[in-house]
């Protein structure tokens, strides 16, 4: 069983999206790659923080998401999300804690037919904050000790589960993030309630 197997076996058939990939700029710098990389239906999320991309290459990522049958969401930059057509907006904690940066502006009522909206969130306040976003699905970390934030006390299955049902509780989809590199940590995750698994250490 391979990684997109095991998240579609965790989430019983029952979540669009079991699988959600993401770029790092150390660890997994090129979208291109990883779009190629993702089996049909999963999505990646692109942070493009500080990123000068022009048009032309989002155009090229919308395009080669579509054909991959991939949902492309770009972190932590609404503007360059909407003005290129990208399906999906993924926003740092961070960004979920200042009402000023636009997060609650790009709540369900004022955002483009089809856009998606994720987001971070370590805590239930952070959640409860997504949730008063308008967030559709909530990315909860670190569950298990990961490379990329190496410092951070994972949260371990019983407090990802508690965080979990809170998040579905308010309508939000919970997927675990952080140190899931393969089919052993996705059945630890049976029966948490996760909708899907997310994380980069699985393409590399």
């Amino acid at each position: 069983m391979n990684i997109g197997r095991a998240a579609a076996w965790l989430s019983g058939g029952s979540s669009k999206v079991a699988l959600i990939a993401m770029t790092d700029p150390a660890r997994l710098p090129d979208a291109e790659a990883a779009l190629r990389a993702l089996p049909r239906g999963a999505a990646l999320i692109w942070r493009a923080y500080e990123d000068d991309t022009g048009a032309a290459r989002l155009r090229r990522l919308t395009s080669l998401a579509h054909r991959r049958g991939v949902v492309l969401l770009v972190a932590g930059s609404p503007a360059l999300a909407a003005r290129t057509g990208i399906m999906g907006i993924h926003l740092p904690e961070r960004e979920v804690r200042r009402p000023r940066s636009g997060v609650f502006v790009i709540g369900r009522r004022n955002r483009p037919p089809g856009m998606a909206l994720t987001a971070a969130c370590h805590s239930e306040a952070a959640i409860r904050r997504a949730a008063l976003a308008g967030a559709d699905a909530v990315l909860i970390s670190p569950v298990f000790a990961t490379k990329s934030h190496a410092g951070a006390k994972p949260l371990g299955i019983v407090r990802f589960a508690q965080l979990a049902r809170l998040a579905a509780s308010l309508g939000l989809a919970p997927y675990a993030l952080g140190g899931i590199v393969g089919e052993r940590q996705v059945r630890r995750l049976q029966g948490t309630g996760a909708a899907g698994i997310a994380g980069i250490g699985f393409l590399g």
